[in-house]
């Protein structure tokens, strides 16, 4: 069985706490494994109201990607595993303004907290869970174009953009962080490394902003894969939510929720 626990989102459910963010608690395999820490310690706050010991119980921290809504977190914890590419810890900016939307903490900080361990390959974390690394970019509708840039100007189109692939029952969920990749490109990239065709489920950050070519194609996709539910939260804005919601009937994903596959 696999169970997400919703530490940070968006989104606040019941008595729990919200911010721009996300951060799940994956437990699979006897294994419980952090998957992004959001932008404070609002993750921790509501871990203890769900208690879950994240200091005691959690030996693995996933970073989806180096921006500061999923790391800045990370400054919380110590004495852990943190698996992320390694261009998580560039140095980068919006286009629009050149406001920073990196992480606060450096490379040094990092392995000051933690053993760093750095991988663009997939690896696999538990007999049945894998860290997907760099999410090849295949199709012609994601990632085509991008709002951010690193320090010398470039465009920044997040390479370290990846995701988490489990198998349950001869089925993948994938779970998502921001999905920079393109959310489609990351479901068959988790195909290919799991080895297993059928999606049972998708969860977490789809980063579709409005109902264009992009979300419609996207749309296309699932309804071919026959994907039972999808749980599109945190950079997934109103209009893409609502395309999914009068689509697939799709429930809105609060913080404090616990999910069990």
């Amino acid at each position: 069985m696999l169970t997400i626990s919703v530490l940070t989102d968006n989104t606040a459910g019941g008595q729990f706490l919200a911010e721009h963010g996300l951060s799940y608690l994956i437990e699979i395999d006897n294994e419980k494994i952090l998957f992004d820490a959001g932008h404070s310690n609002v993750f921790l706050k509501n871990a203890q109201k769900l208690k879950i010991d994240i200091e005691n119980e959690v030996k693995t921290v996933v970073l989806s990607h180096g921006h500061w809504d999923h790391g800045n977190g990370l400054k919380y914890l110590s004495n852990k595993t943190l698996i992320t590419h390694p261009t998580s810890f560039s140095k980068r900016y919006r286009k629009i303004d050149h406001t920073t939307v990196g992480m606060d903490l450096t490379k040094n900080d990092i392995e000051k907290l933690f053993t760093l361990k750095e991988s663009k390959d997939p690896l696999q974390l538990t007999e049945n869970l894998f860290f997907l690394g760099e999410i090849p970019r295949n199709n012609d509708f994601e990632s085509q174009a991008t709002s951010f840039e690193f320090a010398d100007g470039s465009d920044d189109f997040i390479p370290d953009d990846s995701a988490l692939a489990a198998i349950v029952n001869n089925e993948l969920i994938v779970i998502t962080g921001c999905s920079h990749s393109g959310i489609c490109n990351n479901c068959e990239h988790a195909k290919k490394v799991s080895g297993v065709n059928k999606i049972k489920a998708v969860m977490g950050g789809f980063h579709l902003k409005k109902q264009d070519k992009q979300s419609l194609k996207t749309v296309e996709y699932f309804k071919k894969n026959k994907v039972a539910k999808l749980l599109p939260s945190h950079c997934t804005a109103l209009p893409a939510l609502a395309l999914f919601h009068s689509t697939f009937k799709t429930e809105q994903v609060k913080t404090g929720m616990i999910f069990r596959f």
